[in-house]
């Protein structure tokens, strides 16, 4: 498949008010660097491995891809569709980033690239996977619901959104976006389909 390019909207940007813990709030305007999001609670060049990573060992410093966390409204809807809801709120899973307008935006592969009007650009390091941390916040809002962050990371496969990292520093506000989707081929043990 040629690469091709998406126009897209940003809705909201979030940011965390307090590093220990992974809620995010509604700002203006998110202004990043080559590190994520002075202040934020992915902000850095490294990171420890974790859960995600059972190939390292757990708290081993490693490269950062996750500086920041997108989400899509659509796949929002899904979610909330999948646990009975009305609405999930962006904020409830630490989101930094809503956007609309881009077909199975989970599912968008590695290396997309998204620019954004304010000068950043963000490549897609992979799918978010969900978890019971978020889960759990979910739940927190719906206390007559039982067993809603058990719920969440099985309404949520493949629906999660991604998480990015910077390449270009700048702003990232609502509004349109581009969205470059890389050249893909399909590997299947050396011949390319």
């Amino acid at each position: 498949m040629k690469s091709q390019t998406i126009t897209a909207q940003i809705l909201q940007t979030l940011t965390t008010p307090d590093q220990n813990h992974f809620r995010t709030v509604e700002v203006p305007t998110l202004t990043v660097d080559l590190q994520g999001i002075p202040g934020g609670r992915h902000y850095g060049f490294a990171r420890k491995s974790g859960a995600r990573e059972p190939w390292y060992p757990r708290g081993m410093d490693m490269r950062s891809g996750r500086q920041l966390s997108i989400v899509s409204l659509e796949d929002l809807a899904a979610i909330a569709s999948n646990m009975d809801l009305t609405s999930i709120d962006p904020g409830w899973i630490g989101a930094n980033i809503v956007v609309s307008g881009i077909p199975d935006f989970t599912l968008i592969p590695w290396g997309t690239r998204l620019f954004c009007e304010g000068g950043a650009v963000l490549v897609n390091e992979g799918e978010n996977a969900p978890c019971r941390f978020a889960g759990a916040e979910i739940a927190a809002n719906f206390p007559d619901r039982e067993k809603l962050d058990i719920l969440f990371p099985k309404a949520a496969i493949h629906l999660r959104g991604i998480v990015a990292s910077v390449e270009r520093a700048g702003a990232i506000a609502p509004g349109p976006l581009k969205v470059k989707i890389p050249e893909q081929k399909l590997w299947t043990g050396g011949t390319l389909i």
